[in-house]
C-alpha cells in the first residue's frame, strides 16, 4: 500500500523509530487501516486543503506492543487506529495553534488536546476521530509533579 490518504502515506502513518530499534511489529490490520483512513480524511486532510503546506505527521498507528513499550497510555486511541499527532513546526508555514483552532472550530472529532507547550502555542497537537460517536472533547495536557517528584501528564478541559 502506498497511500493512506492523498497527503499520508503508509510509511508515515506506521513509522516509529522505536519499533524499528526493537523489532516491534508496527503493522495495523484491514479494519485498522481503514480506520486510519477514517482519521486521514476527516482530520489532516482538511488542514492540509485549507493551507495547502506540509504538516508533520508526528505519531498515528501505534500497536499495542509499541505503544506499551513508549510507556504510552494503555487505552491510546493511537492503538486503535484512531488518533493522529502532528506538529506544524516542522515544516512551518503555519502554527500548533492554527492547526488547533482550526479542528476545534470547523471539523467533526472525538477528542483535540493541547499537548504541553505553553499558553501560546502546543508543542503538538492530538486529535482522534471515530466515525459516528465524535464526542468533541478539547483538552491540554500538562504535567504535575506529585508528592515523589515524578512527573505525570494531566488533561484539564481547554478553556
Amino acid at each position: 500500500m502506498k497511500n493512506i490518504s492523498q497527503h499520508i502515506t503508509y510509511k508515515e502513518a506506521t513509522k516509529s523509530n522505536t519499533a524499528i530499534k526493537y523489532g516491534i511489529d508496527n503493522t495495523p490490520t484491514n479494519y485498522e487501516l481503514s480506520k486510519l483512513k477514517d482519521v486521514a480524511e476527516n482530520i489532516f486532510e482538511p488542514l492540509r486543503g485549507r493551507w495547502g503546506i506540509p504538516i508533520a505527521v508526528t505519531s498515528f498507528f501505534r500497536s499495542k506492543a509499541l505503544n506499551k513499550k513508549i510507556g504510552s497510555a494503555s487505552k491510546s486511541q493511537h492503538c486503535k487506529a484512531e488518533a493522529i499527532d502532528m506538529d506544524a513546526d516542522v515544516f512551518g508555514g503555519i502554527t500548533n495553534k492554527q492547526i488547533f483552532d482550526f479542528i476545534k472550530d470547523n471539523l467533526e472529532f472525538d477528542k483535540l488536546i493541547w499537548e504541553f507547550g505553553d499558553d501560546n502555542e502546543p508543542n503538538w497537537v492530538h486529535c482522534s476521530y471515530v466515525k459516528g460517536n465524535n464526542r468533541k472533547q478539547v483538552l491540554v495536557a500538562y504535567k504535575e509533579t506529585n508528592i515523589f517528584r515524578i512527573k505525570k501528564t494531566k488533561y484539564k478541559y481547554y478553556e
